[in-house]
């Protein structure tokens, strides 16, 4: 029998991108505090995040492989997560303009029945536009970008505010880094093409 895969997310994007390797699979909502601890970088809290997702559901679950992953943005000092709001959404829009932002995706699977756990960082380079305010309020009018991270959509409209994508797998960047991913579940038997 195989071994039952949870995706700890309740974010439809990473849901339709862990669809698109065709295994069976439930989606649950971890329970985690996603704020950044004192003086941890990007990096450090998207692995760390990842990981407590995971394991926040492994109770629930003492025989599966448990997938968490967790998207921190940030240029220099600055970090940019889900906008929530327009009024947020242009204002990191406007911050972001004619900069590179990097989009670290952590990524954790854990066998709950071993106790093992794989975890990777996978950043993604994004060179946004210099945007003027016009560009960013026509984007905004024509995408509903405001419960992604960074507030544009690269999968989407967003990718015409860029200037480049940079990174290892373009699925990182919308959430989940399926390379990684598939990597991760051979090393636990899983069989895939």
């Amino acid at each position: 029998m195989a071994r039952l895969v949870v995706l700890a997310s309740t974010s439809p994007f990473r849901r339709e991108l862990l669809g698109r390797l065709q295994l069976a699979f439930e989606t649950v909502a971890p329970e985690t505090d996603e704020t950044a601890l004192p003086d941890e970088s990007p990096a450090a809290t998207a692995e760390r995040l990842a990981v407590a997702k995971a394991c926040a559901v492994a109770d629930r679950y003492p025989d599966a492989l448990i997938i968490g992953s967790d998207q921190v943005a940030a240029s220099g000092s600055h970090r940019f997560g889900k906008p929530g709001t327009r009024e947020n959404a242009i204002a990191q829009l406007q911050a972001m303009r004619g900069k590179e932002v990097v989009f670290h995706t952590g990524l954790c699977l854990y066998n709950s029945a071993t106790g093992r756990s794989q975890v990777r960082v996978v950043p993604t380079h994004v060179g946004f536009r210099d945007l003027t305010d016009a560009e960013i309020e026509a984007y905004l009018d024509k995408e509903d970008a405001l419960n992604c991270a960074g507030s544009a959509k690269s999968e989407a409209l967003g990718i015409s505010l860029l200037r480049y994508l940079r990174g290892d797998d373009p699925n990182a960047l919308v959430g989940l880094p399926l390379i990684a991913l598939c990597d991760m579940l051979r090393a636990e038997g899983v069989a895939l093409p």
